[in-house]
């Protein structure tokens, strides 16, 4: 099927990998505007169809896009959304856990990755998920995992002044490398603000 993001037309495989949502257009909009023409090396981990890493190689013609996913089905997909853009010569995509299988140092790194508790797959408050890969949006526990995983990878691949910014509960948060360790803490005490509100 085909799918309209950050007007893009998109190619995209529900239940293959997760749907582009038009919450994200946040996240490449202000990474867009980060990057400015500045020509910079940007990773998007867990890039799923490629919506981000595509359409930010558009808005952002100075850069090249690192993007990485564990399913090969994704990486296949976002190869394709490149081509079909003009931004394949921009758009790298491998398979690989976050940012493992890139080389050298980055500039920016984004990502949209799935931050939910498992415990929530299958509630009728998220049931607009059901038909997506449920790896795609929920994670063991607090869901935190693969952010904080992406964090502990981002402060040894960032250079000094770059930066790193990701989608959590549709808000797009921001934080410079050094910046790295508040966001973390600031994830952990929101997870915990929402697990008491879940509970009580």
């Amino acid at each position: 099927m085909e799918v309209e993001f950050a007007g893009l037309k998109l190619l995209a495989a529900p239940g293959v990998v997760m749907v582009p949502r038009p919450a994200t257009e946040r996240l490449v909009a202000a990474a867009a505007d980060r990057i400015g023409g500045e020509a910079v090396r940007v990773a998007d981990a867990g890039t799923g169809a490629g919506a981000i890493a595509v359409a930010l190689a558009v808005r952002a013609p100075s850069a090249h896009v690192c993007a990485t996913d564990v399913s090969e089905d994704a990486v296949e997909l976002t190869r394709e959304n490149a081509r079909r853009h003009g931004v394949a010569d921009r758009v790298t995509a491998v398979v690989g856990d976050l940012l493992e299988p890139i080389e050298g140092p980055l500039d920016l790194v984004v990502a949209n990755l799935p931050y939910l508790p498992d415990s929530l797959a299958g509630t009728p408050e998220y049931a607009e998920y059901d038909a997506e890969p449920r790896d795609a949006i929920f994670a063991p526990g607090s869901g935190l995992a693969p952010y904080l995983r992406l964090l502990d990878q981002a402060e040894e691949r960032l250079r000094d002044a770059g930066g790193l910014l990701i989608q959590y509960h549709r808000r797009v948060l921001e934080a410079s490398r050094e910046r790295i360790p508040a966001l973390r803490a600031r994830l952990y005490a929101e997870s915990r603000i929402g697990a008491s509100t879940l509970g009580s």
